[in-house]
């Protein structure tokens, strides 16, 4: 290889790295942008936050109809909310597997493309996106959740925060931490070749950070599934917990804090009855 071709191979590598970035930051950012305008709920998740902690305002509100329509829309907002929040924590993998094609392609093997192992990781959460949908539709039933999409019993409030701080204690979210905290092992550990192994790879490492994540996201139902202090504050928390030196740390403690609020819960609901 000529000086020159030497010269050109390094620029493409470079602009495909900053297309790589900018394609992470624009999908981040309109994937928040859309939900701040509420999803297509017909109400900005501003007005919803606001209007959340009003005393009365479940009872002004009618309940949503699930036709196929709405369903396919809860469904959308759930996986598009997960692209928000999940998709800052899963930067580093993504970014690293682009830099490990970039070397397959200075080496003149097979290039594949970095958004066919990002497919393959949000593929992994439109799954617990159809789940979340249809647990929403069966607590809507139930009346166990609000027309602002908020838990209205106090022992489901308590149960979960109970269940997500207990999972937060668990040795399978210390296994599935781990492996978010550590994208070279997992590359180095589970490298395939092609189309397919990318798209495989892609949807292994989103199951890791499902089974570290999926609880989090289960106390949307509790502090308001389009309140954006609950959305920024989880996907903040997620963020630090698998980037920062101490996070796992910060995962156990909130953990701890988690279920203590919720036994506090669930013995106030039963001091009341």
């Amino acid at each position: 290889m000529t000086v020159t071709d030497t010269t050109v191979l390094e620029a493409v590598l470079r602009r495909d790295r900053f297309v790589v970035i900018g394609g992470l930051v624009a999908v981040i950012l309109v994937a928040w942008v859309w939900i701040v305008l509420g999803a297509g709920t017909g109400m900005s998740a501003v007005a919803m936050t606001q209007m959340a902690g009003m005393p009365g305002m479940d009872m002004m509100m009618e309940r949503a109809v699930w036709t196929p329509a709405y369903a396919s829309l809860i469904f959308a907002m759930w996986w598009v909310m997960m692209v928000a929040m999940m998709l800052p924590g899963a930067a580093p993998m993504v970014l690293l597997f682009a830099r490990a094609n970039r070397a397959q392609k200075a080496r003149d093997r097979p290039y594949v493309a970095t958004g066919i192992f990002a497919a393959g990781y949000l593929a992994a959460w439109g799954g617990f996106s159809a789940l979340a949908a249809g647990l929403q539709w069966g607590l809507e039933q139930l009346d166990l959740l609000s027309p602002m999409m908020t838990t209205t019993n106090y022992w489901l409030g308590g149960a979960i925060l109970v269940a997500a701080g207990a999972w937060q204690l668990t040795p399978i979210k210390g296994v599935c931490l781990r492996h978010c905290r550590s994208p070279l092992a997992f590359l180095a550990q589970k490298w395939r070749p092609g189309p397919r192994g990318a798209f495989r790879m892609g949807l292994e490492h989103g199951t890791y950070c499902l089974g570290c994540c999926w609880f989090l996201m289960g106390l949307l139902f509790f502090g308001g599934i389009m309140n954006l202090f609950w959305i920024a504050g989880l996907a903040g928390f997620i963020l630090f917990e698998k980037t920062i030196p101490m996070g796992h740390w910060i995962g156990r403690f909130a953990g701890v804090g988690a279920a203590l609020w919720g036994v506090l819960m669930l013995a106030t609901a039963a001091v009341s009855s």
